[in-house]
């Protein structure tokens, strides 16, 4: 399982919340006025032989009306934190100072398990230190589920499951989790991708499965439909690109009007058409 990469697309499809979450002391100013752009994760080499360093997701953070300077956000997921390299995240933070030619670079930590790390790397002789370096951490075990169920943060809501909870209230947890999902996530498509991140990171036994199904049935019954509907609707574009691609067959290249008709129909229209196919001389005939 990459974990990885489930939280690159979490920061990627809510980058806002996801910096008001992960790096709320840095986030006061970010409102929706701020623009934030993923920027290149592996980062340039000096030579060709050496070896590079890619982040987890570094994120740019702009005011387009110019009221604060760009400020460049480090957001590394570590899932073994026994992994975590404070190194490796120095020098992350040293090359993207070198690249954007900038000093407002904030490291960000994300910890999925419980371990020690360092907290800060301090390097110097017996005189002096000459760098210190410091990074935000947002360690998920440390946090408490009941302080963030009601949260209007979906990145937070979403990671209700990987806060501290006790294990009776595995399922309370899950349902909350999915609540906020469900409310705050209005694109259908956006709720079936988390809820399998829900469900990875929740991991219900089988009966637990079944008290939620009891204790939370109108929240089943809402995902249960979502589920159908997505199903449908994808059973309905295969359809309809079939469709398409036998009308190109049969009579050349489909108008763009066409193509937006047949892609937007019910699926008896599309099975009356596909019906007509074999028989009608012209698409027109076909759709009438």
């Amino acid at each position: 399982m990459s974990h990885d990469q489930n939280f690159k697309n979490l920061i990627l499809d809510y980058p806002h919340d996801a910096v008001r979450f992960f790096a709320a002391d840095e986030a006061a100013e970010i409102d929706n006025r701020a623009r934030i752009i993923p920027i290149r994760e592996e980062q340039l080499k000096e030579r060709l032989g050496d070896r590079f360093r890619e982040l987890d997701m570094p994120l740019l953070v702009e005011w387009p009306d110019g009221r604060r300077e760009a400020l460049l956000f480090v957001l590394e997921e570590e899932t073994d934190t026994s992994r975590f390299s404070i190194h490796r995240l120095a020098h992350y933070c040293l090359d993207l100072t070198e690249l954007f030619d900038t000093e407002r670079v904030v490291p960000v930590a994300i910890f999925l398990r419980e371990g020690k790390r360092p907290e800060e790397l301090s390097l110097g002789g017996d005189r002096h230190r000459y760098l210190n370096f410091r990074y935000l951490a947002c360690a998920l075990p440390d946090l408490s589920w009941q302080d963030w169920r009601n949260s209007d943060n979906i990145v937070a809501r979403l990671n209700l499951p990987n806060m501290r909870y006790d294990p009776s209230e595995r399922v309370a947890v899950y349902a909350l989790a999915l609540r906020g999902l469900v409310t705050l996530e209005p694109d259908p498509e956006k709720r079936l991708k988390y809820v399998d991140f829900v469900d990875i990171y929740a991991d219900l036994s089988d009966a637990e499965r079944e008290q939620y199904q009891r204790d939370y049935p109108e929240e089943t019954k809402t995902m249960q439909s979502l589920t159908t509907r997505m199903r449908d609707e994808g059973i309905q574009i295969g359809e309809a690109n079939m469709l398409l691609l036998l009308l190109e067959d049969k009579f050349g290249p489909v108008p763009a009007q066409v193509r937006a008709q047949i892609e937007a129909a019910d699926p008896e229209s599309l099975l009356r058409w596909s019906r007509r196919l074999l028989k009608e001389d012209s698409i027109d005939e076909v759709l009438r």
